[in-house]
């Protein structure tokens, strides 16, 4: 998917023939890989602050993107909620994890970075991923013409007491911790180019970091909301034009020049 300039989408150039080959049902979707990700959260001197990695340009989906630590579903992941922890330990190295005969909620020591696999550390160590530190924030699956697609779950959590961030992937040239507000104003500028769910995902922050709340506050709040429904763009027509829209969001629909228009 495409960048930003001054917080406005840089359309990939493949995009309107992709678009019109689904629109014209020239095209099968690519089944959406299931995947998760992790808005952590940490109580900054001036409010919540939230942990964004910069993709390498080299990656062949989002490059060059700010995002959360995620990624795609291994066959062995036993839920969405443990795919996001696994995630969050191989990119950032913070481990929600702790004693099997623990009571629900307790954590053990963050590991050292030594790139020992997530399902090693819990073995060698007796521990069960606490998957009930995150909660469900948002859900957004991938448009139909994209070549890459997947069913993306965003999660919410605080980072646990005496544990640090640290770039611990291959996959990201860039960390930062970032107030909601700054990150968006950093968008608008084009100094920090993101996809739609990353806009969205911080601009539902704001509130929270206006009132004053704290990391867990958040956590906490969204565990004790509904589940979140999934966000899929529809592609329809309007005249010549081709037109890509987000249910519920608006500043992220496009409009793109039809066959007629395009020289095709």
């Amino acid at each position: 998917m495409g960048g930003t300039a001054s917080g406005r989408w840089v359309v990939p150039a493949d995009w309107p023939r992709r678009v019109g080959a689904l629109a014209r049902g020239e095209m099968t979707p690519v089944v959406p890989r299931p995947s998760a990700t992790v808005l952590l959260l940490r109580d900054g001197a001036a409010g919540i602050e939230v942990f964004l990695l910069r993709r390498r340009t080299s990656m062949a989906f989002a490059a060059g993107m700010y995002a959360y630590p995620g990624g795609a579903a291994e066959a062995d992941d036993a839920s969405p909620a443990y795919t996001a922890v696994r995630e969050t330990y191989e990119e950032t190295g913070v481990l929600f994890a702790g004693p099997a005969d623990g009571p629900p909620g307790s954590l053990a020591a963050q590991e050292p970075d030594d790139g020992r696999a997530f399902a090693d550390v819990l073995a060698r160590r007796a521990l069960v991923a606490r998957t009930e530190l995150l909660a469900p924030w948002a859900r957004w699956i991938t448009p139909e013409f994209e070549p890459r697609r997947y069913d993306t779950w965003f999660w919410v959590a605080a980072l646990p007491d005496g544990q640090r961030c640290a770039n611990a992937s291959t996959e990201a040239d860039r960390t930062a911790w970032l107030r909601p507000a700054d990150a968006l104003a950093g968008y608008g500028r084009g100094a920090y180019a993101m996809l739609p769910p990353t806009v969205a995902t911080l601009r539902r922050l704001l509130p929270y970091a206006e009132d004053g709340a704290r990391a867990a506050d958040v956590r906490d709040a969204a565990a004790a909301a509904p589940e979140p429904e999934p966000v899929l763009a529809r592609v329809g027509t309007d005249g010549d034009a081709l037109v890509v829209t987000w249910p519920g969001y608006a500043e992220f629909d496009i409009r793109l020049p039809g066959p007629s228009a395009s020289g095709e």
